[in-house]
Order: C-alpha cells, then structure tokens, then sequence
C-alpha cells in the first residue's frame, strides 16, 4: 500500500462514556422520526470518518471494523472519491441513463468486464442496490433458460426485498411476517466446515446438493444457482476446497446459469479483485455492490454477453439505476483501490489479524473456529467443550469493544460469530489496537 495520508488523526480517542449526550439526544429523537424496524448496531451518531476511525457528534474517535457492512474499502472519505463526487454533481446529478446516457455508465461497465473473473465476452448493467441486483441476475438467468427454478443455500443472506427474503435463509430479522415470498426457490445444503460432519470434502459436500437437486427439481427445471463463494450474514462462512468448481462444472454440463454473489466479498476484500478469483472459478453472472463506489449507492450485473444480450431493450434498467454521481465515485474508487494495491492490503491485514486471533483460540475454548480470507474474516464462538452456538457470549464481546471505543459487527446463522471488515486502508497501528481491544474484550467475557 502506497502512503495514505489521513484528513483525520488515526487514534482511538475517548472523551465520553458511549454513547455520550449528543448521540442519546439523537436517539430520543430518532425514536419520534424513524421507523423502529430500523436498527444500528451501535448507540453512536456519526460525525466524521476517515481512513480507519469513525468520530461521533460527542468528539469521540473510533476504530471502524465494520466498514458499513464491507462499503468503505477505501475509507469512508477517500479524497479521490470525495473529489469525482463534487466535479459530478457539479456538472449534473441526473438525467437517467435510459433517457439521456452519459459517458461514466460505460466506463464503469469497461472496468467490470476487466475485473471479474474470466476472459469471455461480458455485458454489465447497473443498479442501486445489492438486493436490486440480485433480482436482476434471476430475472436474466430465468428468461436466458426459459427456467423458473432457483438454488440457493443454507446459511445464504441476498437481501431483503420480497424475491431476496426468498433466496435469504435466515428468518429473524430478515423474513419473519413478511411472507409470502416468491416461488419456485429451492434451499440446498451449505459447505460448513466447521460444522460439516469430519472429514467430508468440498466436492463431497458439493455432489450431496447436488442429488437433492436432481432429486427435487431435476436440472431441466432449473435456471439458476446463486451463492456467496465466501458467506456473508451467515457467519463468514467458507466452503471446503472443491465444492464450488464442483457446482460449477454441473452447472455448465445441465446449462444452468452459476451466479456468484459478490456483494459484500467483492473489490479487493478478500485479497482478490473477487472471492471467486481464489476458488479458479468463473460465475456467469457476478453481482456486486457495497465496495463498488466507496459509500455511493450503486451496484452492478456482469456476466456472459449471450446471457444478458438476450433480455429485450427496456427489460433490465430503472430510473437511478447508474446514477452519474456514483459512476464518478466508483471510477475514483476502482482507481484509488489500484493506485493502494488493496487486494495487497487486504491478504496483509488477514495475516496479523488471524496469526494474533488463532493465538488467542487455542486458549480460550470458546473460539470455535477463526476464519475468513483477506479482510473478510471471523470468529465463531461456542460453550466450551460443544459446538453449541453461544450468541450472548458474542453480544457481550461486541458491547465490551464497543466501550472501548471499537466498533464490531455481528453475524451469522446463530448469532454467534464476530466479523471484522475494517477499511482495507487503515493502517497497522491502528489495526494493531483494535486487536489488542477484541482480544481483551473476549478474554473479559468468556
């Protein structure tokens, strides 16, 4: 990573209680304004972010390890992003590409079909939203095989529209009331490793969904398999070597279209440009989203040129769909995460962070696996001596860094598992305590 020179002071810095008085003012009056199914993981209120620090309205300063859900990979406030984003809506903020288009739409599909994985003829659209996109990858692998039916997997989280809380297999908070959903989806069993049975290989795990396939849909039925190639909201999870190459190649040989869901795993995360690029696999479709523009709204459909070609002209779009505004930041975001070598930085912060994390596992028995790839990584919690989930230890862990000053995400099917997504700029010394405060806030709470 080149130097990064940082608008704001990169040191966790306390000078309230969290949350202080502003944020509690800004939560008495949230509950009169905003709608309580709308949560935040922490009490805090947003000020100001740069590089690897978020500072609250309090003046208190701390460490970002959830990057808004994988969004700021490139901080929240990259400079060349801040900057494509004032010239742009200087110029204009909208016309609607399906009405008056603009050169940055283009660009921003030229650079897709140059990063996703493989060499094929590709075609890309543009969205707003990782659920937005989703949808549209269904909706060409559907009218592309004249095929209805869906795979996807256990522990599988695709959003939360009414066809996304379908393929989405976790219920509370995502599903529960909100039926009924789509149909004509099917839910297969996941690679888990860690809580596969022993000794059963990717390719293993990968035949075992594939007969239940067969057996309940039969590949003739079937348009699409979509899958995270690294599982986000269902713990971080990564499946064995082999099962997607597997799955892969019985998709090619029943011409069923391979979707590989890229959302959150996506833009140098994982140590690659995508998750897919270390499993030497390559989807038909990729959807993307979080990373792609550095904080912009804006997400994306590549895949193959004779699949998305196929859709007839008006078929595929929407009215922000593209924005001009969020091509700008994510050219500038592309082009700072080239310029910093992130999928460099990304392999860099994994490897500190899982030797000290691996460490402190083969003391405390209640880590039942650390995990991950790149920056994407995560620590599943058990009650010692069982592989039974402990999602309070979990909480607890979250709320003790929190009080320290960092800010953690939870995840995972069970609610146990902690995952760490810093922005892949932050720097060493600032990564470094941010471990020493996760460390010390599980040592406290098991």
């Amino acid at each position: 990573m080149s130097t990064i020179e940082y608008r704001l002071p990169q040191k966790r810095a306390l000078v309230t209680p969290l949350p202080g008085p502003k944020s509690a003012a800004l939560t008495a009056r949230r509950r009169a304004a905003v709608a309580a199914g709308v949560g935040s993981s922490v009490p805090v209120y947003a000020a100001d972010a740069d590089g690897g620090v978020i500072v609250d309205v309090d003046g208190n300063s701390l460490i970002d390890m959830g990057s808004g859900i994988a969004v700021t990979n490139v901080g929240a406030s990259d400079p060349k992003v801040a900057a494509a984003v004032a010239e742009q809506a200087g110029r204009f903020t909208h016309t609607c590409f399906m009405v008056t288009p603009y050169e940055s739409y283009i660009q921003v599909a030229e650079e897709l079909a140059v990063l996703t994985p493989g060499d094929h003829e590709k075609r890309t659209v543009l969205f707003n939203s990782g659920a937005e996109a989703v949808e549209n990858a269904i909706k060409v692998a559907r009218l592309a095989t004249g095929r209805d039916a869906v795979v996807a997997f256990d522990h599988a989280y695709h959003g939360r529209t009414n066809l996304t809380m379908a393929l989405t297999a976790k219920s509370m908070p995502y599903k529960t009331n909100f039926g009924p959903f789509a149909p004509e989806i099917y839910r297969m069993p996941m690679s888990y490793p860690f809580r596969d049975q022993p000794g059963l290989t990717g390719q293993q795990a990968a035949r075992r969904a594939i007969t239940q396939i067969e057996k309940q849909i039969g590949a003739e039925s079937l348009a699409a398999i979509i899958i995270e190639p690294i599982q986000g909201e269902g713990g971080f999870i990564v499946p064995a070597e082999g099962f997607l190459p597997t799955l892969v190649e019985w998709a090619r040989e029943n011409g069923v279209v391979f979707i590989a869901d890229e959302v959150q795993s996506g833009f140098a995360r994982t140590g690659d440009w995508f998750a897919s690029d270390a499993e030497g696999i390559v989807p038909d479709i990729v959807t993307m989203a979080k990373g792609i523009a550095g904080g912009m709204p804006l997400s994306a459909i590549t895949g193959r040129a004779d699949l998305l070609d196929k859709v007839h002209p008006g078929g595929l779009g929407g009215t922000y769909g593209g924005n001009p505004v969020a091509c700008a930041a994510a050219l500038a975001a592309i082009e700072a995460m080239r310029e910093n070598d992130l999928p460099a930085r990304a392999r860099h912060i994994g490897e500190v962070a899982t030797t000290r994390l691996r460490a402190l596992a083969d003391e405390v028995p209640a880590i039942g696996e650390v995990r991950g790839r790149g920056a994407m990584l995560a620590v599943e919690f058990v009650k010692p001596g069982t592989d039974e989930p402990d999602a309070a230890v979990t909480k607890d862990i979250a709320a003790r860094a929190l009080e320290q000053g960092v800010i953690l995400l939870t995840c995972g099917t069970y609610g146990n598992v902690i995952r760490l997504l810093p922005p892949l700029v932050i720097g060493d010394e600032l990564l470094d305590d941010a471990l020493t405060v996760i460390e010390g806030a599980i040592r406290a709470a098991v």
